[in-house]
């Protein structure tokens, strides 16, 4: 059973009924979703739960064919599936400084894994950004967790106008910063990589390649780390930013651009 509800133009944020999940899941897990019998499966990472009252949540941005079916789904409607916990949780130790960063809906995967380092004990700071204010999701939420947040908007509708970049270049010139965490759009997350690496800053991000069975024996998710194949599903989904080779990334990620706008046309 779902309550769902917009949090921005073209994002809907879930609640499932789904109590062992709730009662299990950490911080950078995932589950695969299924809207109804025969749709396909979609990975949508946790970002909030209740074990008490057996919930979790979910946060789905309309970008396909199936997401967009996801997304029509409304109050007291059913998921056909719900699969997980998935993945590897978020390692969360004390280190001291955390800066976490987001872009767009990647907020959704950031939130838990700041709230997880607040518990840790760690001053978090985290930097947020969306195309307008309309767009900036968790603000609150964050807010309430972290030491600071910082907001960026492309158009300067919120927050500070720019890139989450140009936020975390500031934060680093402030003081120390002992671990950051940058999960969104592989643009971004890259560019996060490029800021931390020449200061030789620990950095994870989290990845969302293309993705089908979740459990490591499709393949679907493989992606280059150090040289070597790994599994986001299994050995992820987050991994050293500085040892991932985004251009293998980006390429898989668009492999199936084609046959969604296809799928997409047809739904239409």
């Amino acid at each position: 059973m779902l309550t769902a509800a917009w949090a921005a133009p073209g994002v809907k944020r879930f609640r499932v009924a789904a109590p062992r999940v709730a009662e299990h899941w950490r911080a950078g897990q995932f589950v695969i979703v299924r809207a109804g019998e025969g749709a396909e499966r979609i990975p949508l990472t946790i970002a909030e739960g209740d074990a008490t009252e057996g919930w979790i949540g979910l946060i789905v941005q309309s970008v396909g064919a199936s997401t967009t079916e996801i997304n029509s789904l409304e109050v007291g409607d059913t998921f056909s599936d719900v699969v997980g916990p998935l993945g590897t949780p978020s390692e969360v130790e004390a280190v001291g400084s955390v800066v976490v960063v987001g872009g767009g809906v990647g907020v959704a995967i950031a939130y838990p894994t700041a709230v997880a380092h607040v518990a840790a004990g760690n001053d978090v700071t985290a930097i947020i950004g969306g195309r307008t204010a309309d767009h900036v999701i968790l603000e609150q939420e964050l807010a309430a967790a972290c030491s600071r947040v910082v907001v960026c908007t492309d158009d300067g509708s919120a927050g500070r106008p720019g890139f989450v970049t140009d936020a975390l270049s500031d934060r680093l010139e402030e003081g120390e910063v002992d671990l950051v965490v940058a999960i969104g759009p592989i643009a971004m997350m890259r560019a996060v990589t490029g800021v931390t690496r020449s200061r030789q800053i620990p950095t994870i991000v989290s990845l969302n390649p293309i993705m089908v069975d979740g459990t490591g024996m499709c393949g679907g998710c493989r992606v280059l780390v150090g040289g070597e194949t790994k599994f986001a599903c299994v050995d992820g989904p987050e991994f050293d930013a500085h040892a991932v080779d985004f251009d293998v990334l980006d390429a898989r990620n668009r492999s199936y651009r084609d046959f969604e706008r296809r799928a997409c046309a047809v739904a239409e």
